[in-house]
């Protein structure tokens, strides 16, 4: 798990934690404050610190759902706001579970989801089920091959052995630009 730090005049800047109580992912509120407040992020490839977690830490009273949905808010505003189409990287559980998270303004933005599993590729659509659309949405499933730029991409990485890598790394794609990672 990351973690971040930052100077206290900046602290104060973008302003307190949001102690709403058990349940609200503060940490996660803040960084996105920073981040909209123009604050950057530098990585360092070094553990600095050690966190211990307790049966009764706070992190544990917030929900995977909250934390989720306040991503794909923040993914929203920040990207989605600024694209007129973009696919979705993974054809499978996580990229459909985004799909359907998204508003259905955003929805309508995704022009395919793309993947390298062949099984998913030849079934060809995935059709939205729970929408109330009739007819129902079917959103193309391609090869990344043949994908148009931008993604979202909802891989996890350093599971694949380097194959999802080297198939990101073959698009000469710029990150940040021409895809963001959701995962």
């Amino acid at each position: 798990m990351p973690t971040w730090f930052c100077s206290r005049e900046w602290f104060y800047h973008v302003g307190k934690f949001d102690e709403g109580g058990k349940g609200v992912p503060e940490d996660l509120l803040f960084f996105y404050k920073h981040l909209q407040k123009g604050g950057e992020v530098l990585r360092v490839n070094h553990c600095l610190l050690l966190y211990r977690y307790h049966p009764q830490a706070a992190t544990h009273s917030v929900l995977e759902e909250t934390i989720w949905n306040h991503r794909v808010k923040f993914l929203e505003d920040r990207v989605l706001s600024s694209w007129m189409s973009f696919t979705i990287w993974n054809a499978g559980k996580q990229g459909k579970k985004l799909y359907r998270s998204l508003s259905p303004a955003n929805q309508k933005k995704v022009t395919a989801f793309c993947d390298v599993d062949e099984k998913k590729i030849a079934k060809g659509f995935y059709t939205f089920e729970e929408s109330q659309e009739r007819p129902k949405p079917k959103v193309p499933i391609c090869h990344f091959r043949e994908a148009t730029p931008p993604f979202i991409i909802c891989v996890k990485q350093d599971l694949t052995g380097g194959a999802f890598e080297r198939n990101l790394n073959m698009l000469n794609l710029k990150e940040g630009m021409d895809y963001y990672h959701f995962n």
